[in-house]
């Protein structure tokens, strides 16, 4: 079996190039010959090189482009060790130690919860407390009311009794006073205006009189050491 080799594309070209060329060098020589009077044949020659050598370059074929340097080799960096997933192993010591942190923070957590409920039953004694003390002031201002009421009718009372005394005369007052008890001649007696009283007391009976003048000035000293305590 014959194989037909193909004939390169470059060696026609090449043969055409230079039959070109030396047409052109015959026709640069032979106008020189006509043209240029009296021009040395060296310069013409050298014209007609130079037409050559230039034809020859724009004919020439290319050189190759010089190919780039080869890329460095990359650096290849060794993969990271690898790490273990989840939580590292713990120690018989370390669970000790854990379990009694668990145990103190139960403990802790169950003082907390004590001392929050204490506090929420002294809040609520206190409240119960706070209520019972305004109760117990509301009653003892209404008590006193009640006491000044009951004071002021008693007052009412001695008084109509004081000006009754001292509407009558002195020796009829004195006749009803050696008769009344201690207490009672002592309130009707200190109400009285100390005129009236010095008329009454005189026609009383002298004994009768003077255990009267006595109670009466131990009852004003006891009074006015209070006043003035």
């Amino acid at each position: 079996m014959i194989v037909n080799i193909p004939t390169p594309r470059l060696l026609p070209a090449t043969i055409a190039a230079m039959a070109a060329l030396l047409l052109f060098k015959s026709g640069i020589l032979l106008l020189a010959a006509v043209t240029h009077n009296g021009k040395p044949d060296s310069a013409m020659v050298a014209a007609a090189n130079a037409a050559s050598t230039e034809r020859s370059a724009e004919h020439a074929p290319e050189h190759p482009k010089p190919m780039p340097p080869p890329a460095p080799p990359a650096v290849v960096t060794p993969p990271a060790p690898a790490v273990p997933e989840g939580p590292p192993p713990v120690s018989e010591s370390e669970r000790a130690l854990l379990q009694d942190l668990r145990q103190r923070r139960k403990e802790l957590d169950a003082r907390a919860d004590a001392v929050k409920a204490r506090e929420s039953l002294l809040a609520a004694a206190e409240q119960k407390l706070a209520s019972r003390v305004n109760e117990l002031r509301t009653l003892q201002k209404k008590l006193e009311g009640l006491d000044a009421e009951q004071k002021q009718k008693e007052e009412t009372g001695w008084q109509g009794l004081v000006k009754l005394y001292e509407a009558m005369k002195p020796k009829d007052a004195a006749t009803i006073f050696n008769d009344l008890q201690m207490p009672v001649l002592l309130q009707v007696i200190d109400r009285m205006k100390d005129a009236k009283a010095a008329a009454v007391m005189a026609a009383m009976n002298p004994d009768k009189a003077r255990d009267v003048t006595a109670e009466l000035a131990q009852m004003r000293t006891g009074r006015n050491s209070q006043a003035g305590g």
